[in-house]
């Protein structure tokens, strides 16, 4: 039996539509034991997005950005977030988003991207799956600043950190979006071994 065989939407209302979709969903699910439930459950729908953690081998460095998150500050978290370098899709493949978003956010031009798996950060209320990406990079591939669009409200610092330096700040604290947790510990585990 599939998921979709135990799972029955009665309704879906749209709740707001500003830039992305909140919806509430009320649905039956059919139980392990057999028994039908009649679940709501809000869903934010956002899109699908792309990080990308670049990195020198020889150097034993990351890139990394520094930027404010709204979101982040409303749930008392008084600092700028230390994060890979992120987009949404809009429509882009993947690997076109990703290189993109490489050049707008840490200003490198990036030769190779290798998607090294996907997830879902937030699956209890947030549609959004996110395609992760490494890329090796040196001091030749810079072709400008980065700091992201301004039009867009990013305000983006690049940091360049030792392999070593960002899983310590992992360890204590500074490090706190998940998508670059999970993105330095496959680089710990699959790249600088």
């Amino acid at each position: 039996m599939s998921i979709s065989d135990r799972v029955r939407v009665r309704d879906i209302a749209l709740l707001s539509k500003k830039k992305y979709e909140l919806k509430s969903a009320t649905f039956d699910y059919r139980r392990a034991n057999g028994e039908w439930q009649t679940q709501v459950r809000e869903v934010f729908d956002r899109g699908n997005g792309a990080a990308l953690l670049p990195y020198n081998l020889a150097g034993r460095t990351v890139v990394l950005v520094r930027q404010f998150r709204y979101p982040a500050f409303a749930n008392g978290y008084d600092d700028l977030l230390i994060e890979v370098a992120a987009g949404m899709l809009d429509d882009a493949a993947p690997e076109v988003r990703i290189r993109a978003e490489a050049e707008e956010e840490i200003g490198y031009r990036l030769d190779h991207v290798r998607k090294v798996f996907e997830a879902f950060t937030t699956p209890g209320a947030v549609t959004e799956k996110l395609h992760f990406f490494v890329a090796e990079y040196d001091a030749t591939m810079r072709i400008g600043d980065g700091g992201g669009l301004a039009d867009e409200g990013e305000d983006i610092e690049v940091l360049e950190l030792s392999i070593d330096e960002a899983l310590a700040m992992i360890a204590d604290g500074r490090i706190v979006d998940a998508k670059t947790i999970m993105l330095l510990q496959y680089a710990a585990l699959h790249i600088f071994r």
